[in-house]
């Protein structure tokens, strides 16, 4: 690697931590760099996975105080994070390179459909339980009937939301070019949160899945460790920029910039 390449892959290192942190996509700021070092795919792809480990840590960090209160449903969570990153990181290397190119740009392009009309989705569904709630009490007299009232959405988001992102874990875990803005969507929705305890806890996620499949990689995989070093640190540094500067943002701003990163991404996704 040159002296010029270096200086590219640290700074790719820098924008990627601080993204990944407020947004997500930081991959698709490093990646394309490691390509252009001359690195093969899946060399680049395991070195960027280890390399990201610190800004995502570094990131989860910086929102500390957002993650007050979640410690519950941030365990609960992990686990299928855990078990999703690792069965991605598997994938990577028993399938074929093209075997997610179809796919991604679809699951992408839904979680930013779901991130813009989260607010609609959400006041509908609160509607809707308002309504169903209203409708439980029933005609007076002893032989009402009382249908079961719906449930809330409970403070973890219920199968349904373990399920979505152990899944989107297993493509964070494979790729992981825009893995926050899937987790954002699916957390969105089915979370009663603010958008920044909501991207706290997707920097959690998203440390817990590049820690387990750069752990895994270790053992079967090679890195370019320069590669691995520099990224390591501009992440660490881009975490604590994005952290100081996301928590800043108001839920619109937040969600629109989602959508944008969100849009330049997948629009990198389709033409690679």
């Amino acid at each position: 690697m040159t002296p010029w390449e270096a200086v590219a892959v640290f700074a790719a290192g820098v924008g990627a931590g601080g993204v990944n942190t407020v947004v997500g996509s930081g991959t698709l700021i490093t990646f394309p760099v490691l390509l252009a070092t001359g690195l093969p795919p899946v060399t680049a792809t395991v070195s960027n996975a280890l390399g990201l480990v610190p800004g995502a840590i570094s990131g989860a960090f910086g929102y500390r105080k957002e993650l007050r209160g979640q410690r519950r449903r941030i365990l609960k969570l992990s686990v299928g994070a855990l078990v999703g990153g690792f069965t991605g990181a598997v994938l990577l290397l028993a399938l074929p390179a093209t075997a997610f190119e179809r796919i991604v740009p679809v699951v992408v392009g839904l979680a930013l459909v779901l991130v813009a009309f989260q607010p609609l989705i959400t006041k509908r569904l609160r509607r809707r339980r308002t309504e169903v709630r209203s409708s439980s009490a029933g005609p007076p007299g002893p032989v009402a009937q009382f249908p079961a009232p719906l449930k809330e959405r409970s403070s973890d988001g219920g199968p349904l939301l373990f399920v979505g992102l152990t899944l989107a874990s297993v493509y964070g875990g494979y790729f992981a070019a825009a893995q926050g803005i899937i987790y954002m969507s699916l957390m969105g929705v089915l979370l009663d949160e603010t958008m920044q305890r909501l991207t706290a806890v997707k920097n959690v996620l998203v440390a817990v899945v590049n820690t387990v499949a750069a752990t895994f990689f270790l053992f079967v995989a090679d890195f370019d460790w320069t590669a691995v070093a520099l990224i390591a640190v501009g992440s660490a540094i881009g975490g604590q920029l994005g952290a100081a500067v996301g928590r800043r943002f108001s839920p619109v701003v937040l969600r629109i910039l989602i959508v944008t990163i969100g849009t330049v991404a997948l629009v990198q996704l389709l033409l690679r």
